[in-house]
Parts: structure tokens; sequence; C-alpha cells
């Protein structure tokens, strides 16, 4: 039929090119060219780890691009790639500075990015095999590549997913040990998750998003290092059942946010294996240990439970998202299985089209897992282990520094990668004046764009100052100035709390 009725038909010269086909590096590479040069630009503009001014300056920065009509003009800008790059470049806190030491927010791999790039202009989607031929088989490998790696006593039964990160891992994780429970013997009102009184707040959301009271999630006391205490938990999985309620899953922590305290596995495997209770195991940042030779034993057991959720956008250095929830065996992955007839038919299944959407909460899926394989195979586990191993001994080498002056207070040695201290004015006067000085000098770094430092607070309510050190490029003297820079925010802040 011809389209006359409709008006005359655009020239398919005149439609904006494609990232796909044939074509699609030709038309990218331009592209990619005022991107990268945007970057450099914003990067200049920006000149420290994050903009100054504090989030008013940065709002009204952008508020001109960011207008309705200016976002959504009638005829397109041609210049926009290179003004909304700069400015996002210019308005970002970058992980890659190293005065930017706040979070679990890694610098990403070149190599990664790279991965990433190709497959965004590929585009897969991994809810069916006819979207994503080659992608399924990457993420399968993928996955049981990581499965060897947990210790899964048999990695080839393994299975698992992609996920978007360690909360969307453990909402996974809690629903297949709530899914196989029989619902009419274990109402959801009468189920309990036992976790670490460390553990992620995302353990609390899962257990509310899935329908269990509020008081399921029975927090287990912590040792002086972070760590849950598993003669608690054998007491408390006793006292639940004596109370008439059903243990649906205990959550150990590897890596906790804070301390990157890292539950004893073995310990906690053997009582749950006792009272006959699925265990998972929240490795979201600890689990990038296992790269390191040297800090892999402090995963002892972990290839025990029954669940792992890994972030490999963090000690992984992927861009976000790189999350995985891996499964000791693919039955478990039982309640998650969808039919449907437009994806993933029986007929194409038994012809050996395997489609992986009935792996995953989500449908739609990008291809996470091929900058993953990337990194593996471009690093290997010594290129990566090294990674990790540089940022253990740039948190040792700060807590030494914090240790050895007197105007700072070391809370804990490192596990991992974060360190734990405060400020400590000479005189703290008033209860309180101390939490608000650490606060205090914080957003002062933070006002004049010159560092990215951490903020938590402890059982005992105060304020606590933290580095996450996962910029492997650091160096000592790097390090060196950022604490400086704290001690003269946090004189500042004194001398402005004493006027």
């Amino acid at each position: 039929m011809s389209g006359a009725a409709d008006g005359p038909e655009r020239p398919v010269a005149a439609l904006a090119p494609l990232a796909g086909g044939r074509a699609g590096p030709d038309a990218l590479g331009p592209l990619l060219a005022v991107a990268l040069d945007a970057l450099r630009a914003g990067a200049a503009r920006r000149g420290g780890p994050l903009p100054s001014g504090g989030p008013a300056e940065v709002a009204a920065g952008l508020a001109e691009l960011l207008d309705p009509d200016t976002l959504l003009p009638e005829r397109g800008d041609p210049d926009a790639l290179r003004q909304l790059t700069e400015a996002l470049a210019a308005t970002a806190a970058d992980p890659a500075d190293p005065d930017c030491a706040a979070h679990l927010h890694v610098p990403p791999l070149a190599v990664a990015v790279a991965a990433d790039l190709a497959a965004s202009a590929l585009n897969p989607s991994l809810d069916s095999w006819d979207q994503a031929p080659g992608a399924t088989s990457v993420e399968r490998a993928v996955i049981h590549t990581l499965a060897a790696l947990v210790g899964h006593p048999r990695p080839e039964a393994a299975d698992g997913v992609f996920t978007t990160g360690g909360t969307a891992s453990n909402l996974t994780g809690l629903l297949l040990a709530r899914d196989a429970l029989p619902r009419a013997r274990h109402p959801a009102d009468r189920l309990t998750v036992h976790c670490s009184a460390a553990a992620h707040f995302s353990v609390a959301r899962a257990a509310a998003v899935l329908g269990l009271a509020p008081d399921s999630v029975v927090p287990i006391d912590t040792d002086t290092g972070g760590r849950m205490d598993p003669r608690v938990l054998d007491w408390s999985l006793t006292d639940a059942r004596a109370e008439g309620r059903t243990p649906m899953c205990v959550v150990a922590t590897a890596g906790t946010t804070d301390l990157g305290a890292i539950d004893p596995l073995r310990a906690v495997a053997a009582v749950t294996s006792r009272h006959g209770v699925r265990l998972h195991v929240d490795a979201a940042y600890g689990g990038g240990a296992l790269f390191s030779r040297g800090l892999a034993p402090l995963l002892d057991g972990l290839g025990l439970a029954d669940s792992i959720g890994l972030d490999l956008h963090k000690l992984g250095w992927q861009p976000i998202a790189a999350g995985v929830l891996l499964v000791r065996d693919s039955s478990l992955l039982a309640p998650l299985g969808q039919r449907a007839v437009y994806l993933n038919p029986v007929d194409d299944e038994e012809a050996g089209y395997t489609s992986l959407l009935g792996q995953s909460l989500r449908t739609t899926r990008r291809p996470d897992a091929f900058k993953v394989a990337v990194t593996l195979r471009s690093l290997g586990r010594e290129g990566l282990g090294a990674l990790v191993d540089r940022c253990h001994d740039l948190a040792r080498y700060a807590a030494a520094r914090i240790a050895a002056e007197p105007r700072l207070e070391l809370v804990a040695e490192p596990v991992l990668t974060t360190v734990l201290f405060r400020y400590l004015p000479p005189e703290a006067g008033q209860a309180g004046q101390a939490d608000r000085i650490n606060a205090g000098l914080r957003r002062r770094l933070l006002a004049a764009g010159r560092a990215v430092v951490g903020r938590t607070e402890l059982a005992d309510g105060g304020v606590r100052l933290k580095l996450t050190l996962l910029n492997p490029h650091t160096t000592e003297a790097d390090l060196d100035r950022l604490l400086g820079l704290v001690l003269a925010a946090g004189a500042e802040e004194e001398q402005e709390t004493h006027q």
C-alpha cells in the first residue's frame, strides 16, 4: 500500500542515525569524539571531586539546560550532546578523584565502560533468546564462573541471574525463600527473617515488599567487630519456633556498609543447616574480596549458602549496574518461572531456544554480564585481585595515619576498604558538640567542592566520618592531603562554632 494518503514520506536519510547495524559504528564515531571532548571540558570546569556551591548553586547552573522548553524544543539542537555531557561532567561527583571517597561508588574500569558501550549499541534484551542470542550464552557463562569463584560445591548445578544490585538481589533471595514454603501452613504474618543488627536496610525493605509482618525482621546481636553472633542466631531461631512463628530465612552479611564486617559464614551455615532454614548471604560489598588470594579466606563458607548476592559495581569496578544473584541449584529459581507465549513458548524451549525470562523479576534486561565477561577475561583473577589488594592497603595506610593524628580518632582497623573515624575537638564542651562539628565539617567540604567524605552513626549515636577507598590509583600522598582537608575543615568548623 502507498503511504501517499498520509502525506509525503520523510526521506530515510533525514532520520536520526542508529547505533546498531553495519552503519552504526560510523554514526557513533563522531558522536563519541564529541562526548569525550565534553567530558574533558566538564571535568576541567569542575576542577575537583564535585562541584562547589552546594545543591542550590548546582541546580541553578543547570536550570537553563533543563528548562522544559529547552529540553524538548520544537526543533532539535545539534549541540545538545556536547552541552549536556559537559554539564553532567561539570556537576558530577567523580569517584575517580582521590578526594571522592564517601560511598561504595567505584570509578569504573575503562575496558568495562568500552564493553558497556558495545553492549548498549547492540541493545540485546535478555527476556528471550531471539532478542539476545549471544548475550544469553554470555550471562550463563559468567554465572557459572562466579559460582565457581564463590566456592559452590557443584558450580555446574548452580544458577543465577544479573540484577540491578544488592537491594534487588536481597529482595529476590527472600522471595525465593518465602515461596519455597507452603503458604497454607506458613502464612506471611508468621514468617521471620533473621539477620545481623548491622545488616543492610534493604533486608527490612524486602520483607515489607513481600508482605511480611512489621516485626518479621529479627536483628541478631553482633560482636565488637560488627559480626553476627552464631550462638544468638541459634537461640533466635529456637525462640521464633517456640512463639509459633516460622523462620523463613537467615541473611548473613559479607561486608557491612560501614565497618566492612563479614559474618562468620561457616558457623552461620552450620546453624541454619541444623535448623533447616534457608541461608542467603548479602555479599554485595565483600564478595569482590574473593578476587584477592589474601582476602578470600575472610569469606570462608560462602559457598554453603543457598543464595548469594554480589555487586560487581563495587569491588569489581564495573559501571552501574552489575549485581548478581547466585543460587546453589537451578531448582531454587523455580518460583520465578514464567511462561509467555510470545517470548518463551514451550516448543521453542524444547528445540533449544532457551529463554532467561523465568529467572528474573524483570522482563526487559540489558546484557550487564557482557562488561563483566570482558573484564574477567581482560584482567584475570590476578589483575582484579591486585585492585582489591591495593584498595585494602590504602585503607590500612589511612587507618595508620588517623591513629597517629591526635586530632583524629580511629574507630576500628579496616576489614576491607572502609575506614571509620572522627575529628576530635580539643574541648568537646556540651554533649553533641563533637557530633555537630563532624557533621558540619563534612558539609563544609561538600559545599566548597573540596572533598566527598562519608558520614554514618554507630550504635552509640555518635557521628562518624567514613572513607570508602575504591580507587586503586589513589596514592598515599593523596590520602595525606585528604586527611589534611578534614583537619582544616574541622578547625574551621570549630572556630565558627565558638564565635
